[in-house]
């Protein structure tokens, strides 16, 4: 690894270690049952879609790699089917907060810190091995997919979700809204317009003004993007193509492409008011989540 692709993965794993993926939905106390059953509540009432893309069922009796555990959301899904789970996350803040997770529910399970992109298991070690928006925020993700293959068994499936680059949430929420509306973040009274409009917290609104303000009002598209994927002072956010995504995975094989998640915040007015029909409908064109089904 280059000097520069260490100094971006430590600045990485700062922010990740600062902001914890998904702590933002909970307002219980850090750690309390409360605060991760809000948690999962939130992400299985926004995002519908993910028990049945991830097939959580379907893991009993194998043993799963979940690669960027977070706060151990989708791994006590696993867990609860009856698989034999692990997980692994680049920060101790995620492994520390998902293993006390997994305590405070009974769950079976082992959590380590890692690198994604170099996987401390021997070779063909597991049944499944599954990454959720994740390897697009590790600056060698082309390695880490080979990782993701090394270490599955003959036959073993690979679940992964990465941003996708055809989405309406890219190439209109982000390129064209965000860009926009950041003359608003200028102003107080511009916030509170842009609060109104997307239901983005007014926190998370001023975390971008003073970002923007420190980018001396411009960014570029790389930071744009950085900016309006997981919070202000992301560091690295990547979005890919389903051609670029089968390029990825040109090792695997049996690989499968299916978009989810329609951003209903960056559609005005009707956003809310789709039915989930018409919803997955869209997003299975123009959703903002890719995900990749492969086989070794």
């Amino acid at each position: 690894m280059d000097d520069r692709n260490v100094t971006l993965k430590q600045r990485v794993r700062n922010f990740w270690q600062t902001h914890p993926c998904g702590i933002k939905f909970s307002d219980a106390e850090i750690g309390t049952r409360e605060f991760f059953e809000r948690i999962e509540r939130h992400r299985y009432g926004k995002e519908w879609h993910i028990p049945e893309a991830a097939n959580f069922a379907g893991a009993q009796g194998l043993k799963v790699l979940e690669i960027g555990c977070g706060l151990g959301t989708d791994g006590a899904q696993f867990a609860k089917a009856g698989a034999d789970y692990t997980g692994v996350d680049l920060t101790d803040a995620a492994v520390d907060l998902a293993r006390t997770g997994f305590a405070l529910a009974g769950l079976p399970g082992r959590f380590l810190i890692g690198d994604a992109e170099r996987l401390d298991f021997p070779d063909s070690s597991f049944d499944l091995v599954y990454s959720h928006g994740v390897l697009h925020h590790t600056p060698d993700t082309r390695a880490a997919i080979g990782e993701v293959h090394r270490v599955l068994k003959p036959e073993g499936q690979a679940t992964v979700m990465l941003y996708h680059r055809g989405s309406y949430n890219y190439r209109v929420g982000i390129r064209v809204l965000r860009r926009a509306g950041a003359g608003l973040l200028r102003s107080e009274s511009g916030i509170k317009i842009v609060n109104r409009l997307t239901g983005e917290p007014i926190d998370s609104l001023r975390a971008h003004a003073a970002a923007l303000r420190d980018a001396k009002g411009n960014f570029s598209a790389a930071e744009l993007l950085n900016q309006s994927t997981d919070g202000a002072g992301n560091p690295l956010a990547r979005v890919y193509s389903r051609r670029e995504a089968r390029e990825l995975f040109k090792h695997f094989r049996d690989v499968q492409l299916r978009a989810y998640f329609l951003n209903k915040r960056f559609i005005p007015l009707v956003g809310n008011l789709l039915p989930r029909s018409i919803e997955a409908a869209l997003a299975a064109r123009w959703g903002w989540h890719l995900w990749i089904y492969a086989r070794k």
